[in-house]
């Protein structure tokens, strides 16, 4: 059932008899004032070690609380993504050891995540052409709410090594994709799509370059008809474009290893984007190096639909699905229709009107004050005021026209 060879990147047509097979581990910051298990507040850019409470720095004595707002964001990118929700989910502790973790362990949802099963649908380009678009669909394995870590700080002057645990507790998602990608793409348009269902639902701000959408890419290549090759894993990249371009890296890397007689290790690499390669970091632990165990200190997670909800429960000190399922957003792809049929425009314009933060907004703004057709509208807007922008280093939200 995997899609093996794509025809969208050009280099994979020299690849043959070897195909590519590619998942994804896309971490999410959820918006949320406060972080997954206390209290502390979440800001970007804090003076270090400034936004740390007890718990987040392990303290003895002090006990995880759950943060609410957290479960409804998982719940409402579960439903987004066509997942299936699970009234009971548990918390697990995946144990390692890195300055930037004071437990040890982390919290995380193992065994039985909050959601499964569901799947996420994104177009490519047909050799570059706009006007020539297919609809893709990956599978996702599973969405769990976990914990990050802290964050070590370099100092290569002084040869020491520095850590901030502002970041360390702040509540992530964890969205599994199965290995139903073969090039960096095909990769880059998925998470590019997630990237916009995730900023509309508002579960997160998705910003790469603050760090609240990090991408693990697992990459293997193998002979048709044989199983799986070694995977390697490329860790925390931080920019689609970086992740297109480490994909097709690694892809490449793989093949020629093989074809000159090497073996490929099971690793964890970094894609270095000033020398546009992936170098390795360390080699990849399994499950059995995490040493999971139920988390001691959360109960089960327990949700419910409108059918399961106890009547004698005050409904505000539950969750219910089924309320959660009737408030989602029109999602990109609906709004991508809605534009076409609205304003007669061509399907790939409305891919760009919603590429761009505001865009759509500002379309449909000028077209009601100045009653100009739409087509005129967008054709200002992709060969003037894109232009503009770029040529001035400007967002859509910053524009001064």
């Amino acid at each position: 059932n995997y899609l093996r060879i794509s025809p969208f990147s050009s280099f994979l047509f020299s690849l043959a008899p070897w195909i590519p097979v590619v998942g994804l581990e896309i971490h999410a910051q959820i918006s949320s004032n406060s972080k997954l298990f206390s209290g502390s507040q979440v800001q970007f850019a804090a003076p270090p070690n400034s936004l740390v409470s007890f718990f987040d720095a392990s303290l003895p004595g002090t006990l995880p609380v759950l943060n609410r707002r957290c479960v409804e964001a998982a719940v409402m990118t579960g439903l987004a993504l066509n997942c299936s929700i699970n009234k009971k989910s548990l918390f697990d502790r995946k144990h390692y050891f890195y300055a930037d973790l004071p437990a040890g362990y982390q919290i995380t949802q193992q065994r039985v995540p909050i959601a499964v099963n569901g799947s996420l649908s994104y177009s490519l380009c047909i050799d570059n052409k706009m006007s020539q678009m297919v609809t893709k669909t990956v599978r996702i394995k599973q969405i769990q709410l976990e914990q990050d870590s802290g964050k070590s700080l370099h100092d290569d002057t002084r040869c020491q090594t520095l850590v901030d645990l502002n970041r360390a507790g702040v509540g992530l998602m964890e969205v599994v994709m199965e290995p139903d990608m073969c090039c960096g793409e095909e990769a880059a348009a998925a998470v590019r799509e997630l990237q916009l269902i995730l900023q509309t639902l508002g579960s997160s701000q998705a910003v790469m370059a603050e760090g609240q959408l990090r991408v693990d890419a697992n990459v293997s290549v193998h002979h048709p008809g044989e199983p799986y090759g070694v995977r390697t894993e490329v860790k925390n990249i931080n920019s689609i474009r970086f992740l297109a371009k480490a994909v097709d890296y690694e892809i490449q890397r793989q093949i020629e290893e093989l074809e000159n007689g090497g073996t490929i290790l099971n690793e964890t690499r970094a894609f270095d984007s000033k020398l546009g390669c992936t170098v390795p970091m360390r080699d990849k632990e399994g499950k059995q190096d995490y040493r999971f165990m139920p988390e001691p200190n959360l109960p089960p997670l327990i949700l419910y639909d409108t059918k399961s909800l106890p009547a004698n429960v005050n409904h505000q000190q539950v969750i219910n699905i089924d309320w959660i399922q009737e408030r989602l957003p029109d999602l990109p792809s609906v709004k991508r229709e809605k534009l076409v049929e609205q304003y007669g425009i061509l399907p790939e314009h409305s891919f760009t009107l919603l590429n761009e933060d505001g865009l759509a907004e500002f379309f449909e703004s000028v077209v009601k004050q100045t009653q100009m057709k739409p087509k005129k509208v967008i054709g200002w807007i992709l060969n003037d005021l894109l232009s503009y922008l770029k040529q001035h280093s400007l967002t859509v939200k910053e524009r001064s026209v």
